[in-house]
C-alpha cells in the first residue's frame, strides 16, 4: 500500500521551445515600447544609449550563464530564493522572500500591467494622454483575467506564452524593417555626431541601465521552474543562448529604427514610443503599433505570472510563508494559492504606483539579490568544487557580473541621493527581523493551521512534492 500512494508534484512539461519562449516572451514586455525615451534622456545622446542596450544585453548574458552553472548545481526550482537558502542561510534568504513577494514581484506585475494598459487605451486618446484612473482599472483587470488563466492550467499557460511570443517578434520586426527602409532612402542624419551630450556621470549611467534592464527583466525566469523542465543540464544553457542573444540583437535595432525615424528629441518626449514611431511610419495605421505593444505587455506579464506563482510556492515548501502557499490544485496541479496571493498584493502595489518609479526601485532591489546570489555562486565555487556541475562558467565571469551588479545598486545612491532608496533599503531589512519571532520562534502557529485546513477545503488543494 505504501509504494502505492500517488505524490502531487509539478510535471516536467517545459521543452527547449517552451523555454525559449519563456525567456524571450518575458523579457520582450512593455519595456523596449516604454524605456528607450528615458535610457536616451538620462545618457543624452543617442550613440551612448545604444552602447547601454548593448550592455545591459552582455550583463544579463553574463549573469544567466552564472544562473545556468548554479541551476544545474541547485536542481530545485524558486531562482535566486533557493540560492541564497542553499548558500547564504534562511535568513537573507528570508529577506529576499520578503522583498520579493510583498515589492519586486507585485512591481513587475504591476509595472507590466500599466504598459499593457497604456498602450491598450492609447487608440481611443488619440489627442490627449489617457486619465489615470482609466490605465489603472484596464490595468487591475488585466491581472485578474491572467490569475485565472493561470489557476487553470499550466499546458493553457504555456500556449498563451507561445502564441504571444510570436506576435511580439512580428511587431517587433515590423519595426526593424520599417526603420531599415527609411535608412536605405538615406536618413542617417541623428546618427551623425551620436556621441554629443553624453552624461558621463555615475548616477545618470545607473538610471540609464536600471530603465534599460527593466527591458530585459526575465532573463532569469527559467531558473523559477527548473523542476517543470525536460532535461535542465542541457535545455537550460541552450534556451539562455538563444533566447537572449535574439533579444539583445531584436532590442539593438529596433532602437536603431526608433532613432532613424525620430530625433532624440521627439523620442524623449514621446510617452508611447511604438505609436509615435507608428504614425510616423504607418501614418493611419499607426494604431496598429498600439495594439502590438499591448499584445507584447500582455504576453510578458502572462510569463512574469507563471514563474512568479513558482517562488511563493517554493519558499511555502521550505516553511519561509504560510503552507497554504506551497500547495497545488488537486485536480489541475497548478500552484493556485500563491498565484491568488500575487494577485491580491499587485492590486496594491498597482493603486499608488507610477511607471517610471516602479522600474527605478524594482531594479535596485533585484540587482541588490542578483549581487547576494552571484556571491553565492563564487562561495560554492572555492569552498566546494567537488559539487557535480554538468555545466561550468570560468570563475571570473560571476566576478565580473558581481561588480557590475554592486555598481548598479550603489550608482543612484552615491551621485544623487533620495530618501526613496532608503526606504527600500530598510524595506528589505526588516525582513530579518520578521524573521525571528515568526520564523525561527514559530509565533502564533494555532491560528494559522485552522486557516489553512478552512483555505485547503475551499480552493480544494493539497501539498506538493519536489521534482528531483
Amino acid at each position: 500500500m505504501e509504494d502505492k500512494t500517488q505524490k502531487l508534484s509539478l510535471k516536467r512539461e517545459v521543452g527547449l521551445v517552451g523555454a525559449v519562449s519563456l525567456i524571450g516572451g518575458t523579457m520582450i514586455g512593455s519595456g523596449i515600447f516604454m524605456t528607450p525615451q528615458t535610457v536616451l534622456y538620462s545618457i543624452g545622446s543617442p550613440g551612448a544609449s545604444l552602447v547601454v542596450w548593448a550592455a545591459c544585453g552582455l550583463l544579463v548574458i553574463m549573469a544567466s550563464f552564472c544562473y545556468a552553472e548554479l541551476g544545474t548545481v541547485i536542481k530545485e526550482s524558486g531562482g535566486e530564493y533557493i540560492y541564497i537558502l542553499r548558500t547564504s542561510g534562511p535568513v537573507v534568504a528570508f529577506m529576499l522572500i520578503f522583498s520579493s513577494v510583498l515589492f519586486v514581484r507585485p512591481a513587475g506585475v504591476a509595472g507590466l500591467a500599466l504598459g499593457f494598459a497604456q498602450y491598450a487605451v492609447a487608440p481611443f486618446y488619440p489627442d490627449c494622454p489617457p486619465p489615470e484612473l482609466t490605465v489603472k482599472c484596464v490595468a487591475a483587470a488585466t491581472i485578474l483575467t491572467l490569475a485565472i488563466v493561470n489557476c487553470l492550467n499550466v499546458r493553457l499557460s504555456m500556449s498563451v506564452q507561445v502564441f504571444f511570443m510570436v506576435a511580439k517578434v512580428v511587431a517587433l520586426a515590423v519595426i526593424i524593417v520599417g526603420g531599415a527602409v527609411m535608412l536605405i532612402r538615406g536618413h542617417t542624419e541623428n546618427f551623425e555626431d551620436s556621441f554629443e551630450n553624453t552624461n558621463l556621470g555615475i548616477n545618470p549611467i545607473g538610471i540609464a541601465f536600471y530603465q534599460g534592464l527593466w527591458s530585459y527583466d526575465g532573463w532569469n525566469n527559467l531558473n523559477y521552474v527548473t523542476e517543470e523542465l525536460k532535461r535542465p543540464e542541457v535545455n537550460l544553457p541552450r534556451a539562455v543562448v538563444i533566447a537572449i542573444s535574439l533579444v539583445t540583437g531584436l532590442y539593438l535595432l529596433v532602437n536603431v529604427s526608433y532613432l532613424t525615424v525620430m530625433t532624440p528629441k521627439e523620442l524623449m518626449s514621446s510617452s508611447a514610443v511604438a505609436v509615435t514611431w507608428g504614425n510616423k511610419v504607418l501614418g493611419s495605421w499607426g494604431w496598429i503599433m498600439s495594439v502590438a505593444a499591448a499584445l507584447s505587455a500582455f504576453g510578458s506579464l502572462n510569463g512574469t505570472f507563471f514563474s512568479g506563482g513558482r517562488v511563493c510556492f517554493v519558499a511555502a515548501r521550505e516553511g519561509h510563508m504560510p503552507d497554504i502557499l506551497a500547495m497545488a490544485h488537486v485536480h489541475r496541479l497548478t500552484p493556485s494559492p500563491a498565484l491568488i496571493f500575487t494577485t491580491i498584493v499587485s492590486l496594491i502595489v498597482l493603486i499608488p504606483g507610477d511607471f517610471q518609479s516602479i522600474v527605478n526601485y524594482f531594479s535596485f532591489t533585484a540587482w541588490f539579490f542578483y549581487a547576494i546570489t552571484l556571491s553565492g555562486l563564487i562561495y560554492l565555487k572555492v569552498k566546494k568544487p567537488e559539487l557535480p556541475r554538468p555545466y561550468k562558467v570560468p570563475i571570473v565571469l560571476p566576478i565580473l557580473v558581481l561588480i557590475a551588479a554592486i555598481f548598479l545598486v550603489l550608482a543612484p545612491i552615491i551621485d544623487t541621493p533620495q530618501i526613496e532608496y532608503l526606504y527600500v533599503s530598510l524595506f528589505i531589512l526588516s525582513g530579518a527581523i520578521i524573521y525571528v519571532p515568526f520564523i525561527h520562534y514559530k509565533l502564533c502557529p494555532g491560528l494559522l493551521t485552522k486557516l489553512t485546513v478552512f483555505l485547503q477545503l475551499f480552493l480544494e488543494v493539497a501539498p506538493a512534492e519536489k521534482n528531483l
